[in-house]
């Protein structure tokens, strides 16, 4: 997709892509009635965008949990009231608050009845940096260095598009309406890297990690192991 006029107005650096908005659609929900570990992959390079217009960024990390028979995953608990939404149907956002100071964001995958999902661990903005900014108290004009800032990482990629649980939980991801949702613009990487995932004790070396390799937004380790 070429770099086109973006419906939204920042102080951003003057290398960055600009995107019309506009012209993205979201992806169906068959996209996410899949192996997570499929979804993870597949989802690198497409658009996660908040509200219509107003922010979004593109997709450059994510972790894949398989559901009850995985001991990281929140639905190795049984299905609960915090966690229903892993369990379909397929599409919708899983949010939960973690260390008592940040949210992190989910889409939950398989078929209606089966716990599966995603975590968006990165984000490459795309549009609304300005926006990001004041949702992550980072002074705009941003500069080149503080760009990353923004949205590497679960805690700020939710921090700087205003994800919340309250807000965004049980969210339909493949409708423009639910104010959260995600795109495909025909970016597609050329090289994925998948690796253990990060900040977990249990079920730690699966290679339920991946990221596109050489983007600078990554948030964790940037080379695979062994």
């Amino acid at each position: 997709m070429k770099p086109s006029r973006s419906t939204v107005s920042d102080s951003r650096p003057p290398d960055a892509v600009q995107f019309d908005l506009r012209k993205l659609k979201p992806l169906p929900r068959e996209f996410f009635d899949r192996d997570p570990r499929k979804v993870s992959k597949d989802l690198l390079g497409k658009i996660l965008v908040r509200g219509k217009y107003e922010m979004a960024g593109r997709i450059v990390e994510t972790e894949a949990y398989l559901g009850a028979d995985d001991a990281a995953a929140h639905a190795a608990a049984g299905k609960t009231a915090r966690n229903s939404v892993l369990w379909g149907p397929p599409g919708h956002a899983y949010v939960y608050f973690i260390y008592g100071n940040h949210f992190c964001l989910n889409v939950s995958c398989l078929p209606d009845g089966v716990a599966g999902c995603v975590l968006f661990r990165a984000l490459e903005p795309v549009a609304g940096m300005d926006e990001m900014a004041r949702n992550r108290a980072i002074s705009v004009p941003l500069a080149p260095r503080t760009l990353r800032l923004l949205t590497s990482g679960p805690g700020r990629l939710c921090e700087a598009m205003a994800i919340t649980r309250p807000r965004d939980n049980g969210a339909d991801m493949t409708s423009r309406a639910s104010g959260l949702w995600i795109a495909d613009d025909g970016d597609h990487p050329r090289k994925i890297v998948a690796t253990p995932r990060v900040g977990i004790t249990k079920s730690a070396e699966a290679p339920l990690r991946y990221f596109i390799a050489g983007n600078e937004f990554v948030s964790g380790p940037k080379t695979s192991r062994g």
